[in-house]
C-alpha cells in the first residue's frame, strides 16, 4: 500500500510492505514500481518503507527545494519521524548517493547500509566521466546500457498509461534538478565515507553500463569494512533483472 506521510511540511508518497526488521529503500532515477516482484519477496523478510523523494512520484516538492543537500536534510528529518530505533538503509543508483550521505551523517539510526549501483562520488580524473550522462545520451543508448538484457527488461514506454508517463517525466525532471551540476556526485563525499560505522554491502550488476562495477569497487574500498558483490546477468537494476538473487543477497546481509 502507498500512503501519505507528512515530514517537515512536505506531503510524501510512501509505499509500505511486510513486517519484521525495518528497511528504508531509497529509489533511483525512477520511483519503485509498487508491483515489482523484488518488493514482495523482500517483504517476506522485512518491514519495507519506500518513500518517493520530494519532487518524484506523487511526493510534493517545495519551490526552494532543489539540491541533494535539501534531500539529505529532509531524510534526516524523515528518519527522526520513524518509530524505529535503528533500520537498514538500501539505496539504488541516485538513491544510493543519498543513502551514502545519510550513513556519513546519521550513524546512530542505522544498523546496516546497502548501496546498489550507487552514484555520489568521483573516482576518475576530471576528464573521465564515471557515470553515463543520461540527459545528453540518446534514450535508446541509455536503455541499452541500463540492462543486461534490454529486449526482456527495458520498459515499453508505448505500453504505459498516461498517468505512468506523467510520473516518469516528473521523476526525470526532478532528477535533472537535483543531479545536474556537478553531475551526480558531491565532491566532498569521498573524504567522509570513512565515517560510515555500520556494516556495508556494495552491490552491483555485472553488466551495469550506467556506472561500471569498477566504480562500485572503488566506492566499497572507501567505506570501512564494506563488502563488494556482483550480481551476474544484471545491469543497473539487479533488483529487477535478477530479483531472486538480489533478495537472497539482501536477506543474507540482514541475517548476518
Amino acid at each position: 500500500m502507498s500512503a501519505g506521510h507528512v515530514v517537515g511540511g512536505i506531503d510524501l508518497e510512501v509505499a509500505r510492505r511486510g513486517a519484521g526488521r525495518p528497511v528504508l529503500l531509497l529509489h533511483g532515477m525512477q520511483t519503485i514500481d509498487p508491483r515489482a516482484p523484488f518488493l514482495h519477496m523482500l517483504a517476506r523478510h522485512a518491514e519495507i518503507i519506500a518513500p518517493s523523494h520530494p519532487g518524484f512520484g506523487r511526493s510534493a516538492r517545495p519551490a526552494d527545494f532543489e539540491t541533494v543537500y535539501d534531500l539529505v536534510h529532509f531524510y534526516l528529518e524523515f528518519l527522526e519521524s520513524l518509530p524505529h530505533e535503528k533500520l537498514t538503509l538500501i539505496g539504488f543508483s541516485f538513491g544510493g548517493w543519498l543513502a551514502a550521505e545519510l550513513a556519513v551523517k546519521c550513524r546512530h539510526r542505522l544498523d546496516g547500509l546497502v548501496l546498489v549501483g550507487a552514484f555520489g562520488i568521483k573516482v576518475s580524473d576530471r576528464e573521465t566521466p564515471d557515470i553515463l550522462d543520461v540527459f545528453n545520451t540518446t534514450p535508446q543508448e541509455v536503455q541499452r546500457r541500463s540492462w543486461h538484457d534490454p529486449a526482456t527488461w527495458a520498459p515499453d514506454l508505448d505500453a504505459l498509461s498516461d498517468d505512468e508517463l506523467v510520473l516518469r517525466a516528473r521523476n526525470w525532471e526532478a532528477l535533472c534538478l537535483y543531479g545536474w551540476n556537478p553531475y551526480m556526485y558531491n565532491p566532498q563525499l569521498k573524504r567522509w565515507l570513512s565515517r560510515i560505522a555500520v556494516p556495508a554491502l556494495v552491490l552491483w550488476g555485472a553488466s551495469d553500463g550506467i556506472v561500471k562495477p569498477s566504480y562500485g569497487r572503488a566506492y566499497a574500498d572507501l567505506i570501512p569494512g564494506a563488502r563488494f558483490e556482483l550480481i551476474e546477468r544484471a545491469g543497473h537494476h539487479p533488483e529487477i533483472e535478477q530479483a531472486r538473487a538480489f533478495v537472497d543477497t539482501i536477506v543474507k546481509f540482514l541475517n548476518r
